[in-house]
Formats: C-alpha cells, structure tokens, sequence
C-alpha cells in the first residue's frame, strides 16, 4: 500500500509501489518497438532509451487503483493500458519536434534532427497506430473512443499553437487552450481509463478525469516556468528556449499584458527566432518587473486546488492520497 511521506519523494514512492506494473511496461514498450526494419527498431529504441520520467504510464496506474478503493488491486490490463499512454505521448513529442523544427529532445538530438522530417513524420505514425492497435487490443470500445478523442484534441491543440502560439496577440485563454488540448487532454485520459479499468462507476470515472485534466494543466503551466527558472543541465535545453523556438508562455503573456510598450522587445525575438544575452537579460527582468512568475505560480497552483478537489468523489484510500500529493508534485518538482 502506498505511504506518501512527502511531494518531493513522491515519484520514488510511486515507483516503489507500481515496480512490477512498470517493469510490464518496459517490456510491452521494447516488443511494440520491434520491426523487421531496422531504421524503425533503431529509431524507436532511441527514443525509449531517452528516458522520461512515465508519468503518463504512473498516473493512469494509481488512478486505476485510487478507483478501486482501500483493495488497490493491480489489474491483469494495467501494463498494456500503461503503455498505451507512453506510446501516444512519445508519437506526440516526435511530430511537434518536427513542426517546432526542434534540435533537442531532453538533452539529446531530437529525431527529426537526425533523420529529416520525412522519415521522422513516419516513426511518429507508427507509434500512434502501435498506440491505438493497444488500445483495440482491450476489447472495450469506451477506450477506443477515447483514445481516439485524446488524438483529435492533441492534433487541434497543435493546430491551434502553429496558427496561434507564436504570435504577439495571443491571449492568455489561447494560451491556455493550447495546453489543455495538448496536455492536458492526455491526462484526463489517463484518469478516466484508469478508471475504466477496474469498472468504477460513472462519478468516479468522471471525477478522476477532471483530478488529472487539472493535474495535466498545472503540470505544464508549471513548465512555463522552467523556461525561466531551470537550468539548461536540468531540463535538456537553455532559459528561454520556448520563445526562441516561437512560444509565448505565461510568464510572458502576463508581462506583456501589464506592459505593452514591450512588445516590440518580443516581437523582434520571435521574428528572428534568435536571442541576444542583451534581449535575454531584457526578457528576464520584464517578466520579474510585472510578476509574471508569480503570476504563473498562482495560475499552477489554482489546478492544482481543482484537481484536489475533484478527488471528493473518490474513495478515501492511501491511492487517492497518492493522486492528490502528485497535484503538489507537478508545481514544485526540481524539472
């Protein structure tokens, strides 16, 4: 049974605890990437050994056990379902690496800047059918639909920030949509097939899809944050990377709102998709003049209450416990 002793130690615990359930992971991950092609088993061993923390894979995995109650069972499915996530957001990361025409991955070169866009588009495609043949492979239509909704969210959340995320009059509403359509819509699916699992009732399939939509929404509102505050050493890529590559993040947004008259500052960077230590230096003491970090933090940890919240219709249990120490994990976690 799960104990929490703090946010800060939580993932150690939660590995602890679902070990057997994510070594079943692993395994189905290393098999889904198998091919007679070599390029195809090349590539995509090269983007499991990237790592990551499967966090994906781990919320699904608690969630499943926070709706079957104080029992907490492990669930024959949990592995396969597991890797279903795991294997949607990787086809994700691989296709935006492609669109955002990014040179990094978590400190290492991102496929596309390996093998093209061409080929890379293709990897990112198998992943998404290894993903959905999974998904088919429970033989319960509610995930298939979910998890082709899940795709169609994703798809129009980077739709929206390619026609939207890099422009100066974006909103922060925009802004927000993007990331709950990108993110966020993931982890609602983590939490409700989780839940879908076991065969918990409605409400609670209801309430722990909206636990983990808040949870995914302060989770990357937080990592609005780490484009300021983390180093490169520990995020895989330099301050203010996200603006150089064309996004405009919270931080910013609210800056910018409070003073407009540096928006020619901005503008000039995502223009040129280049940035000067003197820009840089600029950037950063706008965002701490107007309190743009602040105002991110609060905007996180807002979620985070929401996703708390939404846990009262889940039975009590060290499970819930768990999901509801991850709300102050994904604010306050070091990357």
């Amino acid at each position: 049974m799960l104990s929490v002793s703090s946010p800060g130690s939580l993932l150690s615990e939660l590995e602890a605890e679902l070990a057997p359930d994510l070594a079943e992971v692993e395994r189905i991950l290393a098999a889904r990437v198998e091919s007679d092609l070599e390029l195809v088993k090349l590539t995509s061993q090269y983007l499991y050994r990237s790592g990551g923390k499967r966090l994906r894979p781990m919320l699904l995995l608690i969630a499943a056990r926070a709706a079957d109650g104080v029992k907490g069972r492990t669930h024959p499915s949990a592995p396969s379902y597991g890797a279903m996530v795991e294997i949607m957001h990787t086809a994700t990361l691989v296709h935006d690496d492609i669109v955002d025409e990014a040179d990094t991955r978590r400190g290492q070169a991102s496929l596309n800047s390996l093998l093209g866009n061409d080929l890379t588009v293709l990897i990112g495609d198998f992943l998404y059918i290894q993903s959905m043949a999974l998904a088919v492979e429970q033989q319960n239509p509610q995930v298939v639909a979910t998890m082709c909704d899940l795709t169609m969210r994703m798809i129009e959340g980077m739709l929206l920030e390619k026609a939207r995320g890099g422009t100066i009059g974006l909103t922060r509403e925009e802004h927000l949509r993007i990331l709950r359509l990108k993110t966020a819509y993931l982890f609602h699916g983590c939490g409700k097939m989780g839940a879908m699992m076991v065969g918990a009732p409605p409400e609670v399939e209801r309430a722990l899809g909206d636990t983990c939509m808040n949870l995914g929404m302060a989770f990357q509102v937080a990592d609005d944050l780490f484009d300021f505050t983390a180093s490169a050493a520990m995020v895989g890529k330099p301050v203010l990377s996200d603006l150089k590559e064309g996004h405009l993040t919270l931080p910013i947004l609210h800056a910018l709102e409070r003073e407009p008259e540096a928006v020619p500052l901005v503008e000039e960077v995502l223009d040129s998709g280049e940035l000067t230590p003197g820009q840089q230096d600029e950037i950063l003491a706008l965002v701490e003049r107007q309190g743009g970090l602040d105002e991110a933090r609060r905007v996180a940890e807002g979620f985070a209450a929401a996703s708390r919240e939404a846990l009262a219709a889940v039975p009590p249990s060290s499970y819930r416990d768990g999901m509801e120490a991850l709300a102050e994990f994904v604010i306050w976690r070091d990357r």
